[in-house]
């Protein structure tokens, strides 16, 4: 007998005396997934974890890369098993496993998710996780400029793959570096370098998916209607992203940052609504979003006011900066104390939050600075919010607890790249996106009070935004902007698509229904496949 043969007989027999010993306390869906694996696996090759229900590290993976706990709390539903791949072909055997068993799966590569969907199903149970984060390698090429980049890296990891191989190259995606590039990529990836260079989307040249037959294809195999969708279609729409092969961009060998406050009683309200005017059109290399919070107002009085952070970063010295600023914004009256001199590496700490003098090395660890309960929607602007709006919206933002609105500019290449380059569509004419946010702190406080303050706000802000359709961003999912759900019609899914992705809303669906008609790849905002009575017409 081979050595080959010898060894799938002998997992089987220990499968097979598990099976018999854990029938009463484990599902046989955990049983029968654990076999189907375990005759696919090859000779020599490591066997993935599986952590069900029964395992004691169960909780402690599930809750590993999560980023919104609300939907870590009991009364959410649970997977069966967790399934860590640690080869790409175990993707696919696990795609092909779960398919033959009818398991309804979803794919987690970051767990940044705002809803939740990547390590929850609230639409069918039982269902299972398959977690990428096993998947982390980066392969910097410098002599083409490219980079291969596994589907379980973070961002930071990539970030800190590049800055180690060259100083001046970079890649423009998201500022929170525990992103992982599989689910990141796939809705857009903006980061602090978009008005230069345009979103991660923008800047990926090819990459490898497992479709819903199992099978592996690159941009050639694929074609280009499915490269097309998945470079900002949203995530597990269409099949399971492997890896993406990214264009890195030029990079100064000094960057320059700042950070600059503003309260209401230092005019705060005048100075925000002229960045609204000129943001779009600052020199490109320039990029300055505004974080919006709550805080104690000066003097020792009881009352709360709004503070408004400017918060920026430059590819290039302080010294060229300030004559951009003086030219462009004057109004926020940057001075050189206010700007700080560093790499692009550095910069990228800067803009993560990361204290002065946090070592690159942290980018490594691929944790997540931000964990909490949270709820949140986005909004895109077309035209400058008057002042008196912005005075409703500071009287909404001290109503709650902890609330944050982050402004994101655009213009510059954003406004240079077509709607129809990619699924993301929002180009040209917007000034900049809106970001808000109800935090709180511990499941025992009544969520339901905070997500109708931040529907309430919602509902404030739809005058001042964009309409027909007011847009929304697809990695910032909003499950109040509509759901598939057993006995949705096609019709209510084009709701929510037609607001994350505009026009492209309907090339989306004919690519879903052209790769996965059966509809495999799906979770509660997953991209539908057209109804059979439309299908041929």
């Amino acid at each position: 007998m081979s050595s080959s043969i010898h060894s799938t007989l002998s997992r089987i027999i220990l499968l097979l005396i598990s099976h018999s010993c854990l029938t009463s306390v484990s599902s046989s869906i955990y049983s029968d997934f654990t076999m189907c694996i375990t005759l696919k696996i090859e000779m020599l090759e490591p066997f993935p974890p599986i952590y069900n229900q029964e395992n004691p590290y169960f909780d402690t993976v599930l809750q590993s890369s999560a980023q919104n706990l609300r939907y870590l709390v009991p009364s959410v539903p649970k997977p069966e098993f967790v399934f860590f791949p640690l080869i790409e072909t175990q993707v696919q055997y696990g795609v092909d496993c779960s398919k033959k068993l009818g398991i309804h799966l979803r794919v987690r590569s970051g767990g940044h998710d705002y809803e939740g969907l990547s390590y929850v199903s609230e639409i069918e149970t039982p269902f299972i996780i398959m977690d990428l984060s096993k998947l982390r390698y980066v392969n910097v090429n410098l002599t083409d400029n490219t980079a291969w980049v596994m589907a379980g890296t973070t961002i930071g990891e990539v970030y800190y793959r590049i800055a180690e191989k060259s100083p001046v190259h970079g890649f423009p995606a998201g500022l929170c570096t525990s992103l992982g590039v599989g689910g990141h990529i796939t809705g857009g990836a903006y980061g602090s370098m978009m008005r230069k260079y345009g979103l991660g989307v923008d800047n990926v040249l090819d990459a490898l998916i497992v479709d819903a037959d199992g099978r592996i294809h690159d941009r050639a195999g694929m074609g280009e209607d499915l490269f097309w969708a998945i470079r900002g279609g949203g995530g597990a729409s269409f099949g399971i992203i492997l890896e993406w092969q990214i264009k890195l961009v030029p990079v100064p060998s000094t960057v320059t940052v700042f950070t600059v406050t503003r309260t209401l009683e230092q005019g705060a309200t005048k100075l925000l609504h002229r960045w609204q005017q000129v943001v779009d059109k600052l020199d490109r290399n320039l990029f300055i979003r505004v974080l919006i919070q709550v805080a104690s107002a000066s003097g020792g009085k009881a009352e709360r006011t709004v503070s408004t952070s400017y918060n920026a970063l430059f590819l290039g010295t302080a010294n060229r900066l300030l004559r951009v600023m003086q030219k462009s914004f004057p109004e926020l009256g940057l001075t050189r104390n206010d700007c700080i001199e560093m790499s692009w590496i550095q910069s990228v700490l800067y803009m993560a939050g990361y204290p002065n003098g946090t070592l690159p090395e942290v980018l490594l660890e691929g944790k997540s600075r931000f964990k909490n309960f949270f709820k949140a929607k986005s909004d895109f602007v077309r035209d400058p919010i008057p002042e008196s709006a912005l005075e409703g919206l500071w009287k909404k933002l001290v109503e709650e607890d902890s609330p944050l609105v982050i402004w994101t500019p655009y213009g510059g290449m954003m406004s240079k790249i077509s709607e129809s380059s990619a699924p993301f569509p929002h180009r040209k004419g917007t000034i900049f996106m809106i970001q808000y946010l109800s935090l709180w702190d511990n499941a025992s406080e009544d969520a339901t009070k905070h997500m109708d303050w931040i529907g309430r706000l919602y509902n404030y802000m739809a005058p001042y935004v964009s309409k027909l359709p007011r847009e929304a961003y697809v990695n910032y999912r909003d499950l109040d902007l509509g759901m598939n759900k057993n006995g949705t019609s096609f019709i209510q899914a084009c709701a929510w698509g037609l607001q994350y992705f505009k026009g492209n809303f309907a090339r989306l669906v004919h690519v879903k229904t052209k790769v996965d008609p059966d509809n495999f790849f799906r979770h509660e905002q997953s991209i539908p496949p057209l109804p059979l009575s439309l299908r041929g017409k």
